[in-house]
């Protein structure tokens, strides 16, 4: 499995990345049990996987892709 020590939290270190898909999103570094709850009151995100799949986040990213493309061309 690969080194997701700098990401995640230990606790996670040796659980498949489908265990880890469905567990809070504060087992990512850098956020808190008070953000995630902040998360799920806004957003609806409660877990790893919501937060992937979350349509805000994916047009954020689409946009930001696209806007680098846009400096190539």
């Amino acid at each position: 499995m690969a080194d997701i020590s700098k990401f995640f939290d230990k606790k996670v270190e040796t659980l498949e990345f489908s265990e880890i898909a469905d567990m809070p999103v504060s087992v990512i570094s850098g956020i808190s049990e008070a953000d995630g709850e902040a998360l799920a009151k806004a957003l609806g995100i409660k877990t790893v996987r919501d937060l992937a799949e979350n349509k805000y986040f994916a047009v954020a990213e689409a946009v930001v892709t696209l806007a680098k493309a846009e400096k190539k061309a």
